[in-house]
């Protein structure tokens, strides 16, 4: 009897007493691939200029929160284990405990070839501040209290983490080090990664994980993997701790021409396609090919055809409306390149570094010829919203983002509707080995990482963006091609069609108020005025105001993306 209460036990057990995604450790379903030889990527140790860094990934667990936080599953606190000889613990790593463990810290060592000064690039600390404890919380936890040190530095030092213990005893100044000052560099806060309560709760202590304040394709700080304390009663004091800089501002660490190519062989995302979507990629050439037309402000009854390199575009300049694109005139042809040409369609991949040339970003541009027209859910109507959202020319792109250290894909950003998300590789679909999978919304095309549907908007109403996957499909590792890696000056030469700086699309052609009354004339007179709200807060690009510009006019070509 003793056995089938035991088993009728576990039948009902709370799925409080699951185990924790964390418990499990995430890896990429196939091997990290051997590169091609180079010189400084993927060795493992990467020199700022005095100061060396290396990625450690394997860690000991000291404390862990059972309750709060995302998904109200509390978050655990770790050591850096493994730390090679001569490197140093530069603060403990945290995550929280509804995904998979996936996370690392930097370990440093001091060389000898310190430009800054002849005092070491390291230093142990002179002292700690306790900045939070657990003994009088009432919470779930495991592994006793915690008790989170901040190092104090010596003068002209900075730290930039943490020490955690299960002791209230101070840690030994020997436990971890600080960074020379011209070694440090500003943070700010990024996602949150536990606090006492279910959401973010400014009156309530929180954790969040960090990045550099200045980041892009010239920013010189370097991303450290640990997180910062926010104080009770106050925002996030980014001033505790700092991240690294790469004072050599050297690019030794980025891959070679022979490695991007393998990084894209490996990584190269699997794109799948709405079973309804009607409106597909092509090629630019393919574009050019097909009948595009190239428009000149006073001159709109003498449009050029385009040269299929895109020779013929004005070059350089800003956004300035004198030039723009547009499709083939005659009927046929004009849906006929509405449609696309997936079978030889192409993803246009820019390599760029990111965290002082620590961390690889591949931002992959896809074309599409057009944007189908928008869809709305309204209470729980479901409408057309005519020739909304319809335009020519559409850019997409997904971001790939590689550790220098070690070759290994970290996160991919997908460039939702109304901003992206970059998401760890521990929550990503993977399809033939490591194969990020992908998907586009239908007519809109926006990236997602899961199928389904999200609602661009707020409450009941907004715009659809259904993602599914359908029989379509756009491996974006057959026929790549890289179209812009400044840092390999011109090993890379760009497609003239690149440095067009203007419109891929014409100014609106249709009659919007027309468009949108007919679609709130059929709308019960309950929801007309939330409708109107709606719509008022549309961007002009979906409203088909203006035509989209290229990859190059984006923000994130030169700077980091927007997550």
């Amino acid at each position: 009897m003793g056995l089938f209460f035991s088993l009728l036990a576990n039948l009902f057990k709370k799925g409080d007493d699951k185990p924790l995604p964390i418990e499990s450790i995430f890896k990429l379903p196939s091997p990290i691939p051997k590169f091609p030889p180079g010189d400084g990527f993927a060795t493992g140790v990467i020199d700022l200029g005095g100061l060396q860094v290396c990625q450690i990934s394997t860690f000991n667990k000291i404390w862990s929160a059972l309750e709060g936080g995302p998904d109200n599953k509390g978050a655990t606190f770790y050591e850096p284990s493994s730390i090679p000889d001569g490197f140093f613990m530069l603060g403990c790593y945290s995550q929280p405990n509804n995904r998979p463990l996936f996370g690392w810290i930097l370990a440093a060592k001091n060389v000898t070839n310190n430009s800054f000064s002849s005092h070491s690039s390291l230093a142990k600390p002179t002292d700690y501040s306790l900045i939070w404890n657990s003994e009088s919380k009432k919470i779930k936890q495991d592994g006793g209290n915690c008790y989170i040190w901040l190092p104090t530095p010596p003068e002209a030092y900075k730290p930039v983490g943490y020490v955690v213990t299960n002791s209230p005893e101070k840690p030994s100044v020997e436990k971890i080090r600080c960074v020379q000052s011209e070694f440090a560099d500003a943070i700010e806060v990024d996602r949150w990664i536990w606090g006492l309560d279910k959401k973010i709760n400014t009156s309530n202590i929180n954790m969040y994980e960090t990045r550099p304040k200045d980041r892009g394709v010239n920013a010189l700080s370097v991303s450290t993997g640990s997180f910062v304390v926010q104080n009770v009663g106050a925002t996030a004091d980014v001033s505790l701790v700092y991240c690294l800089k790469n004072t050599k501002n050297n690019l030794v660490a980025m891959p070679n021409l022979s490695q991007v190519e393998a990084l894209i062989q490996a990584y190269s995302p699997v794109i799948y396609f709405h079973p309804d979507e009607a409106y597909f990629p092509s090629s630019v050439d393919w574009f050019f090919q097909n009948g595009a037309l190239l428009y000149e402000n006073g001159k709109e009854s003498e449009p050029s055809p385009i040269q299929p390199n895109g020779s013929n575009l004005p070059q350089g300049g800003s956004n300035d409306d004198l030039y723009w694109l547009d499709l083939p005139k005659d009927d046929s042809s004009k849906e006929r390149v509405k449609k696309g040409d997936l079978a030889h369609s192409c993803a246009y991949f820019h390599i760029k570094p990111m965290f002082g040339a620590t961390f690889t970003d591949i931002p992959l541009w896809v074309f599409y010829p057009f944007n189908g027209p928008a869809r709305a859910k309204v209470g729980i109507f479901n409408v057309s919203l005519g020739k909304i959202g319809e335009h020519v020319g559409d850019w997409e792109h997904l971001t790939l983002r590689v550790s220098n250290y070690n070759g290994e894909l970290k996160s991919v950003y997908f460039s939702e509707h109304s901003g992206g998300h970059m998401i760890d590789a521990s929550d990503i679909e993977f399809e033939n080995g490591n194969k990020p999978v992908a998907y586009a919304s239908l007519h809109g095309h926006a990236f997602y990482s899961k199928p389904g549907l999200v609602l661009q908007g707020s409450g009941t109403i907004g715009i659809r963006n259904d993602a599914s996957k359908g029989k379509m499909m756009m491996d974006t590792g057959i026929a790549p091609m890289v179209v812009a890696a400044e840092y390999l000056g011109p090993v890379v030469v760009e497609p003239m069609w690149l440095n067009y700086n203007r419109k891929w699309g014409p100014k609106i052609s249709y009659d919007i108020t027309n468009e949108i009354n007919k679609v709130r004339n059929v709308l019960p007179k309950l929801l007309r005025g939330p409708f109107d709200k709606f719509v008022r807060g549309l961007p002009n690009e979906l409203l088909g105001e203006e035509g989209p510009t290229g990859p190059k006019m984006k923000n994130n070509w030169s700077g980091d993306e927007k997550y």
